[in-house]
């Protein structure tokens, strides 16, 4: 399945029925009179949280939703039927976007969540209630741009090959792509981790990011959207070198896009990860990557599990202190 995080759609409200125009004559009587019902109003087109989806994928096919319209109303003070709405279903963490305002219109953020994206019009009155009769009213159309945000406890974050995706296995049952080269992770991958019983957490394998992400390079600026929902942030960093990165450079450095994309990211809970520690040279990184970051760090292998209880349970013991995930903006009802 492909994963697909944007898309613009347009959404239709169902126009009204328009109203009827007839004469009713009584039996033995010499006086018709106006007869004619309203039209139905429109139906609206409703966007709804679906927990069964994962991408906007739908999207890149189908870009226009429309409502059904109001009934006509009929003779004899019939009134229309009202339209049906329609459903739009997106998956939870969609922000939808007034596309002409970029204003927020709804940021979904619990299943079943829903919201009237575009009303449907009025039904006409008929001549029974009006001088004449009169046609229903247009309705609503609007140009969405809908962003998938996942929502997930714990992002993975770091430079490509520091071990992102093999941490991921190595917590959870997720299966991301591992190889020996760069840029294996195309795609965010969610994985749910047991942190003992009844205590669970998910975490989020985020495409490796290089330098320059914010600013379009690489795969990282795609999904760096990603990491705004997450409550806590897991910074892997590949503590032997094997790619000829500095570990210090590269803690500073995905700090840095981080800081790029959004200021708030920065403010973001952090742990770091020092993988790689089976091989030897890790150990003298390690030293002088204490001495130059004063931060804690959890040493780690994921070739040989060495430290990732300990991992998990840190994670866990953060994310028991922070708030729930909350909604980026305020809804416009």
């Amino acid at each position: 399945m492909h994963f697909v995080d944007q898309a613009t759609i347009v959404v239709r409200g169902g126009a009204g029925g328009n109203g009827c125009s007839a004469m009713l004559r009584p039996p033995f009587s010499r006086h018709p009179y106006a007869s004619g019902g309203d039209g139905g109003p429109g139906g609206n087109a409703i966007m709804l949280a679906d927990p069964q989806l994962a991408t906007l994928l739908d999207f890149q096919f189908r870009h226009e939703f429309r409502a059904q319209r109001g009934h006509h109303g009929g003779n004899n003070n019939k009134t229309g039927a009202r339209g049906e709405d329609r459903i739009v279903r997106v998956p939870v963490g969609t922000v939808a976007y007034d596309a002409e305002t970029d204003h927020i219109v709804r940021d979904f953020i619990t299943a079943d969540e829903q919201v009237v994206v575009a009303r449907g019009g009025k039904g006409g009155l008929g001549n029974a209630n009006a001088s004449r009769a009169i046609p229903g009213a247009p309705g609503q159309a609007r140009r969405l741009r809908l962003e998938l945000k996942l929502i997930a406890d714990v992002g993975l974050i770091g430079f490509p090959n520091a071990g992102k995706s093999s941490l991921l296995r190595r917590i959870s049952t997720a299966q991301p792509k591992v190889a020996a080269y760069p840029f294996t992770t195309r795609v965010p991958v969610l994985g749910v981790v047991s942190a003992g019983e009844d205590r669970s957490f998910v975490a989020c394998d985020i495409p490796g990011l290089i330098e320059g992400a914010s600013q379009g390079r690489g795969l990282g600026a795609q999904f760096l959207r990603h990491i705004e929902r997450t409550r806590l942030l897991v910074h892997v960093i590949d503590m032997a070198s094997t790619e000829g990165r500095d570990p210090v450079e590269s803690y500073r450095r995905v700090n840095e896009e981080l800081g790029a994309h959004s200021r708030v990211l920065l403010r973001r809970p952090q742990i770091i990860a020092a993988n790689k520690m089976d091989i030897p040279e890790a150990a003298e990184h390690l030293q002088r990557f204490s001495e130059e970051i004063h931060e804690p760090v959890a040493a780690i292998s994921c070739a040989t599990g060495e430290g990732i209880p300990e991992l998990i349970q840190m994670m866990w013991t953060q994310l028991r202190q922070l708030p729930a995930t909350q909604r980026l903006v305020v809804d416009d009802e």
